[in-house]
């Protein structure tokens, strides 16, 4: 049984899926818990978890289908397993069933606890938890006999910082916009089942548990059809391949009755052709003379036409050798034209230079003439004085 609870927070959840738990035997898997283990037993998808909280950042959907993943390898879950708190939206809805068929273990049922949002608001905000063993009361339905102390162990009561009216109506809002889609999700699968959330907690389980058990009724008679319809696909293909193993002799037996009918028919033939006049014996005698020279001829003429094609070939290799013979002289010619045009251009750019830095050489000759003068004249007028 591999079922899903659906429903909104303080709508009972919990406290159900522990007493199926007792009962079937299977694990609850709660995501909240789930990802408080993996973070204090700090396993791989644990620190990433814990990294995402420490960011202030939700835990993404892969992060929680991957600690589920690897909660369902256990060997408590092979019976089944009771998903609550996930999916909590369409799309984790989506990603859960990909990741449940591909380890061949899809939900079966989602029970949707329905219940009044004034009756939610009531549970929760008069919600009491007892800090040392755990146990849940509340001040309007079911208050503890000593006042702010449990009736179990005597510890302190407390009350949710969370469990307030404002934070309620939030949780309940995104609750709503949020699960609408995913209840039609489920109710096109034909898999959504509804259970009432009001009353005694004991009437809502055996309301529960009945919703349950109808689940797992169908799903054997699902394994029984399926069963019944693969004994019926064997059963048929045993019966064809009994037919054709009981036809082939027959059919062997057609095939030999029609190449004696064959025989006899080509025996009778003959000996009506032997009966026949001279006349057309003489003209078969002719005919089988006549058939040596013309297989002879017919010989001459395939011969022929297969030597045909030879010269022909032969031909065209010499036409296309005198070709390339004719045209190597003007390859050649046209490619020492294109190295003559190659070796003048060069020629004439190298003149260009030349040519242009011919007026440069001058007027650095010149400079270095005037300076020359200009030196010696400062020589000889130092000799002077």
């Amino acid at each position: 049984m591999r079922i899903v609870l659906v429903g909104a927070p303080g709508s009972g959840k919990g406290t159900q899926a522990k007493m199926l738990v007792e009962k079937y035997q299977i694990p609850q898997i709660s995501t909240g818990d789930l990802l408080r283990a993996a973070v204090r037993q700090q396993t791989l998808f644990g620190m990433q978890a814990k990294a995402a909280m420490d960011a202030g950042q939700l835990v993404s959907d892969q992060i929680v289908l991957n600690i589920i993943k690897e909660r369902l390898d256990a060997a408590d879950t092979e019976n089944g397993f009771i998903l609550d708190g996930f999916p909590r939206n369409l799309s984790q809805a989506q990603s859960l069933d990909e990741m449940l068929l591909s380890i061949g273990k899809p939900i079966q049922g989602a029970v949707l606890i329905k219940i009044d949002f004034d009756l939610l608001i009531q549970r929760i905000t008069g919600r009491r938890t007892c800090s040392s063993c755990g146990a849940v009361y509340n001040i309007y339905t079911s208050p503890s006999k000593l006042e702010d102390h449990c009736d179990n162990c005597g510890g302190n009561l407390h009350h949710r910082a969370d469990d307030n009216e404002e934070t309620i109506y939030n949780r309940l809002r995104v609750y709503e916009s949020q699960t609408a889609p995913l209840i039609n999700y489920y109710k096109e699968q034909k898999k959504l089942f509804s259970v009432q959330g009001t009353g005694e907690i004991d009437e809502i389980f055996t309301d529960l548990c009945s919703v349950i058990d109808s689940i797992e009724e169908k799903e054997k008679q699902k394994e029984v059809e399926q069963q019944r319809i693969v004994t019926e696909i064997k059963s048929a293909i045993s019966e064809i391949v009994e037919e054709s193993n009981n036809n082939k002799p027959k059919q062997q037996q057609k095939t030999k009755e029609k190449a004696v009918t064959s025989e006899k028919k080509a025996k009778e033939a003959r000996k009506q052709a032997g009966s026949e006049t001279g006349t057309i014996a003489n003209k078969e005698a002719t005919t089988m003379a006549a058939k040596p020279k013309r297989a002879a001829s017919r010989k001459k003429a395939a011969t022929k036409k297969k030597v045909a094609p030879k010269k022909k070939a032969a031909a065209k290799k010499k036409k296309a050798a005198a070709k390339k013979k004719k045209a190597a002289p003007k390859k050649k010619a046209a490619k020492k034209k294109v190295a003559k045009k190659k070796v003048a251009a060069k020629k004439k750019k190298v003149a260009t230079k030349k040519k242009k830095a011919a007026p440069k050489k001058k007027a650095a000759k010149k400079k270095k003439a005037a300076k020359k003068k200009v030196a010696k004249k400062k020589k000889a007028t130092k000799k002077r004085r």
